[in-house]
């Protein structure tokens, strides 16, 4: 059959003869449920690709192999095929032991690395004792106030052997050294232990808003990170720019995208101002996805940022090595998209989630449970979750063969209009002097409000339906509503003990140096990494380490946009 071009409308002639004497008559029968049909993120789809949707995608350029430049069908040559992705379970509530026991039990049950979750307070950098941390204690994740929490919440756990991710920001300089510290005492060298820090400042500012200092010296203690970690844990991810987060906020797919790579190319460029060779840091950048509803547009925007990413690092900063082109990315299922009503069928939107995940080419993936609505994960919660995961991988086939979506037409166009619509976020970032003026000007945050606003006008117009809330409704029934995992008091009590224990043993002598040294080092723009691990090994707490950084730095406060 001819497929030749029709100049007039840019449609084959076999095209044109489907649409005249087969879809024409199909609609005058039966019409479309509606008008216009749209991704989740309001982005409108055609009714039919075509071999004419691939004009201008070039195989070679813009697709090629896996394991070759630009990466759109993966950083590795056989994909799944060799290594499954690293299965995560977001982990954290109560105490550090509370939360060693729950590591323990997903370990047991085929979990193949570590998440952890820390409580409001921790984030916020602030202990369990303090005045502002009332009712926060242990509640949406494990509370950490120094290092002997730390201790207990990996205590029996080879850090050598398990890699670990740590969800956490404001103060992750903390508790990374923390961590570093733990393994230290387990006689683990920091030359072999590996793991993932968020460490995402950036993205806390656009759409998570926890934060404690302003942009610059924030940014400067990320900088520190990094340099730390390139001469001394030279297997550690510093730095996990997220795009979740900013998309849990209400951003469409192309914003977390765009959002997402120009943080990491604020990162670099700053890594970069420093005085690193960007083939020295950039390989230790990871990136952190959300995993939406909309299966076709979340696994195009994971082709579409390697592609991206591997242009930006070879031509943009003129970075050598392969590995610094090679974007390596975590993907979480979206806890947005989970319903207190109906709370089962959470189930199955987390393995559509997921599998749009592994079929876009995730290293590492985390599969949220059907309770997290409601409250934290249960353990037979996190069972089920994580079994999902181990279903996709050993029982559907999608690891068989890699990259299993490329050549659909429908894909290849839609990661097209994905990097064409992502690197125009970037190039109006860049005219404003980069991410961090473009956050002054509250030019992200207005972007996403604006998103998030127009997507829960669609959903009220009905054009949107989400199963359980504006659709397929039930009466309410508590009894089909799953047994939640409730965290009380107790827990704070523990914590606030614990902490008096802790001040009332350690030197405090040792304790006042080193919490002098930082901020004087903070003051003379000294790497900070050194002096917060010597606070740690003095067992300053949490709080006592960001307050005196705060006497540096001040506290950021976001501004009226």
């Amino acid at each position: 059959m001819s497929t030749t071009k029709n100049p007039a409308s840019g449609t084959s002639e076999a095209e044109a003869s489907w649409q005249e004497k087969t879809l024409e008559p199909t609609l005058r029968k039966m019409p479309e449920r509606m008008e216009q049909f749209t991704t989740t993120s309001l982005y409108p789809i055609k009714r039919l690709y075509t071999p004419s949707d691939l004009d201008g995608i070039d195989f070679d350029e813009d697709v090629n192999f896996p394991g070759q430049f630009p990466y759109t069908r993966g950083i590795h040559a056989t994909g799944h095929r060799g290594r499954l992705w690293t299965m995560r379970q977001f982990a954290g509530f109560g105490s550090a032991f509370d939360t060693n026991k729950r590591f323990k039990y997903l370990l047991a049950h085929g979990q193949t690395g570590l998440s952890t979750a820390f409580d409001l307070p921790t984030l916020m950098g602030l202990d369990a004792d303090s005045p502002l941390s009332e009712g926060e204690v242990g509640k949406c994740g494990v509370a950490v106030s120094s290092l002997a929490d730390m201790e207990a919440l990996f205590d029996g756990i080879p850090l050598e052997e398990v890699t670990t991710s740590m969800t956490i920001n404001a103060p992750a300089s903390m508790i990374l050294a923390m961590y570093f510290v733990v393994a230290e005492k387990q006689g683990a060298s920091w030359r072999k232990i590996s793991g993932t820090l968020q460490n995402d400042i950036l993205k806390e500012f656009i759409a998570q808003k926890e934060w404690i200092y302003p942009p610059r010296p924030s940014m400067q203690l990320v900088i520190d990170s990094f340099k730390f970690c390139t001469d001394e844990v030279p297997r550690w991810n510093f730095v996990s720019v997220s795009g979740y987060h900013i998309r849990e906020a209400g951003s469409t797919a192309i914003q977390e995208l765009a959002f997402t790579l120009r943080d990491g190319i604020e990162y670099v460029q700053w890594g970069i101002d420093a005085g690193m060779d960007v083939d020295a840091f950039a390989p230790r950048i990871s990136f952190f996805f959300n995993a939406h509803n909309d299966f076709f547009e979340e696994i195009a925007k994971y082709r579409a940022a390697r592609r991206i990413w591997a242009r930006v690092m070879r031509d943009r900063f003129g970075a050598r090595d392969p590995r610094s082109w090679q974007l390596r990315f975590h993907t979480q299922t979206a806890g947005v998209t989970l319903t207190a009503q109906q709370p089962y069928n959470n189930v199955a939107r987390v393995a559509i989630q997921a599998l749009a995940g592994v079929l876009g080419g995730t290293q590492s993936l985390h599969t949220n449970s059907l309770d997290e609505t409601l409250a934290l994960p249960s353990e037979h919660a996190a069972t089920i979750a994580l079994r999902t995961q181990q279903i996709i991988a050993h029982e559907t086939g999608v690891t068989n063969t890699v990259d299993p979506l490329a050549g659909s037409y429908f894909v290849e166009k839609l990661t097209s209009e994905m990097e064409a619509g992502a690197l125009e976020y970037i190039r109006k970032i860049d005219e404003m002097g980069g991410m961090v003026e473009a956050i002054d000007r509250g030019y992200p945050q207005k972007e996403i409000h604006e998103a998030a606003y127009e997507f829960q006008r669609a959903m009220e117009r009905g054009e949107k339906l989400v199963v359980g809330v504006n659709a397929y409704t039930e009466v309410s029934d508590e009894s089909v509503q799953p047994p939640m995992l409730v965290i009380d008091n107790q827990t704070a009590e523990l914590q606030i003990q614990r902490l008096a224990d802790l001040r009332a043993t350690r030197d405090s002598d040792g304790v006042a140096r080193a919490l002098d040294l930082l901020a004087a080092g903070a003051a003379e723009g000294r790497n900070t990494m050194p002096l917060l691990i010597d606070c740690v090994r003095a067992y300053c707490t949490l709080g006592e380490m960001c307050d005196a950084l705060k006497a540096v730095y001040g506290e950021y406060q976001e501004p009226d946009f």
